[in-house]
């Protein structure tokens, strides 16, 4: 499907860190013919009028890139370091070579540690046996609370907690993007003000102790009012059809390939 506007997040995929369907099970979900049923691990393609930054890795990245045509990618940033948002990193290899230029990496420093220590050969020594484009060519660009800017796009950092661990989510214009949240602390609640859309965790309907499960998101909602909600990072005990149903007005899950203006 070609892209529909200069400026849209693409969620390229709306699942926890196993997917769905989950190897091995049978349920309901895993086994649905509903496509909206079938997510990929998290992450996200914002195109903007300079190009194509993407939010996260997931180790589906190269499947998520061909069925959303997306041919280049200029920038990422991260979230934070689990695997499930991270291990696709070394799909970026192929537009370092083609834009003949490092991809450039914005991140905490302790995704850049996390990242230097997975993908090491990308920060080896040169080898001159290498061709180029044999290892990934990334630049780092270190990223706290500012807001800081990506292709002409401003983006403002979100505190937010997943678990113990201090992560980040992003606010782009009026979208924001809340993935793999158990907790918003205090100052961060007036970043989430006035938005159009709220794209924000919700696991399960349990609670969980690293994820918001449905109602913890819903509190959010109301406490923020934004326009519209999506709830992201979604395991296979939440059927698309059967959760939307009882879901409030402008709240439903997403699901792989739903693209937002922004």
């Amino acid at each position: 499907m070609p892209f529909q506007s200069e400026r849209e997040l693409i969620l390229l995929g709306t699942g926890t860190s196993h997917g769905v369907p989950v190897i091995g099970c049978h349920c309901e979900v895993c086994e649905s013919t509903d496509p909206r049923n079938h997510r990929t691990r998290t992450g996200v393609a914002v195109r903007t009028p300079e190009g194509t930054f993407l939010i996260d890795t997931s180790p589906e990245l190269r499947l998520q890139l061909l069925r959303e045509k997306i041919d280049l990618i200029h920038s990422v940033i991260y979230t934070h370091s689990h695997a499930d948002h991270l291990f696709g990193l070394d799909d970026l290899r192929l537009f370092g070579y083609r834009l003949e230029h490092a991809v450039q990496l914005y991140c905490e420093e302790n995704v850049e540690s996390q990242i230097r220590a997975s993908f090491s050969y990308a920060f080896a020594p040169h080898d001159p046996e290498l061709h180029f484009g044999a290892i990934p060519l990334l630049e780092f660009r270190r990223i706290g609370l500012s807001p800081f800017e990506v292709l002409g796009q401003q983006i403002q950092p979100i505190r937010l907690i997943h678990g113990r661990l201090p992560v980040l989510g992003f606010r782009i214009g009026d979208v924001a993007f809340c993935t793999d949240v158990s907790h918003i602390p205090d100052e961060s609640w007036p970043l989430l003000e006035g938005l159009d859309v709220l794209i924000i965790d919700a696991l399960r309907e349990q609670p969980h102790a690293t994820h918001f499960g449905i109602p913890q998101a819903l509190a959010a909602v109301e406490r923020v009012k934004p326009k519209r909600t999506y709830l992201t990072h979604v395991s296979h005990y939440l059927d698309y059809a059967t959760t939307n149903a009882r879901l409030p007005p402008g709240v439903e899950l997403s699901y792989d390939s739903l693209r937002i203006p922004y």
